[in-house]
């Protein structure tokens, strides 16, 4: 029977009572979140669950804006069709909710977790990742960095206050080239639907930067080894419904509160996985551009510790303890650290090109 709320009844509380009637066992109920950082007041008369105001405050936030203009592969992309942050973001969001879905999990709670997970990466993609890892004193980590991006960037320093499981799945959802389900769990979110968004992140960048690389005439359809076609199959949108399509099917059969994956399945994702390392993250052409990012980074973060405060047409670009420099070098990295990931790949080529290319002299 279709859910029909009653007027007069908390919507909220209705919608709390259909969570647990409709819900799988091993799906996260707002009923039993552990709660936020900061305590808010119940508003008895919302019309959304936690976790349907958490998806908001991401959808809503500056940050979440900005990824329209930072890299997932190719560096600030002229084409109009090549992945941002932002369709990587939208394109995991789609996929985790679909095995979500399937599964009877709790799809805000995905959906969420998915929107938020790459809130932290910095301009130029694991390029710009890397290098702040290399700069900054404490390291960086961009699944790190989205926890503090939500927990106290945001809101000029407030934060958006999500819900414990959210942040969870922000914190969890990286694996790099680590097992894709790892056997031993560790380092997992801790509800069903953060590992979800792990799974659908690998099925969304391994499918969608192949496509991507192919745009760029990178590779051909012919470069992906046959045996990888034969399982996955040989377009984008049948290699990820046949990825999703076998997640969905395997957790299903197995029903123990697990994702599980087929043998065939899992060797030919790792496969697609090492054959985009090889020939795409590590092509020439694309190595020479992140050579260029990074040294954009570095000199920016550079001339940020040195000189503190910066002014660009009454604009402040860094904003110091006062206008005579840094209070202390630990205060100064920490704060040109997280301005720097804020950037998008624009901006940070703007201010460069400010900072460090001649104008032309103008006599007036």
């Amino acid at each position: 029977m279709a859910f029909v709320p009653v007027i007069g009844r908390s919507i909220k509380k209705q919608l709390e009572e259909r969570e647990a009637q409709v819900l799988s066992p091993f799906a996260a109920r707002s009923a039993t979140s552990r709660g936020r950082r900061i305590p808010e007041q119940e508003d008895m008369c919302d019309i959304r669950l936690p976790y349907q105001r958490d998806r908001d405050r991401i959808i809503h936030s500056k940050t979440f804006r900005r990824l329209k203009h930072k890299t997932q592969v190719f560096l600030a992309p002229a084409g109009d069709h090549y992945r941002t942050r932002l369709t990587h973001v939208l394109e995991v969001s789609q996929i985790a909710r679909t095995i979500s879905a399937a599964l009877c999990l709790n799809e805000p709670l995905t959906e969420a977790i998915a929107l938020g997970h790459d809130l932290g990466h910095t301009p130029f993609g694991h390029a710009g990742e890397a290098t702040l890892n290399k700069l900054h004193p404490g390291g960086f980590k961009h699944y790190i960095h989205s926890l503090r991006v939500v927990d106290f960037l945001e809101k000029k320093g407030s934060g958006l206050n999500l819900s414990w499981e959210v942040r969870n799945g922000i914190a969890r959802h990286s694996k790099g080239r680590d097992e894709i389900i790892p056997s031993s769990g560790k380092g997992l979110a801790a509800t069903l639907e953060g590992q979800v968004v792990r799974l659908a992140d690998i099925v969304a960048y391994i499918n969608h930067d192949l496509d991507d690389a192919m745009r760029a005439e990178l590779l051909i359809p012919e470069d992906v080894p046959p045996a990888i076609a034969e399982v996955v199959g040989s377009g984008h949108s049948q290699r990820i419904g046949s990825m999703v399509r076998d997640i969905i099917v395997e957790t299903l059969t197995a029903d123990d509160g697990n994702l599980h994956i087929s043998g065939s399945m899992l060797a030919a994702i790792t496969e697609l996985r090492g054959f985009l390392y090889d020939n795409v993250y590590r092509n020439l052409l694309v190595h020479r551009e992140f050579e260029k990012a990074q040294r954009i980074i570095t000199e920016l973060y550079g001339y940020f510790l040195e000189h503190g405060l910066v002014r660009r047409a009454g604009e402040d670009w860094i904003i110091a303890e006062g206008d005579k420099g840094w209070p202390n070098e630990k205060t100064a990295h920490r704060r040109v650290c997280d301005y720097i990931a804020g950037m998008t790949d624009n901006y940070a080529i703007s201010v460069y090109e400010h900072l460090f290319m001649p104008s032309p002299w103008s006599v007036r």
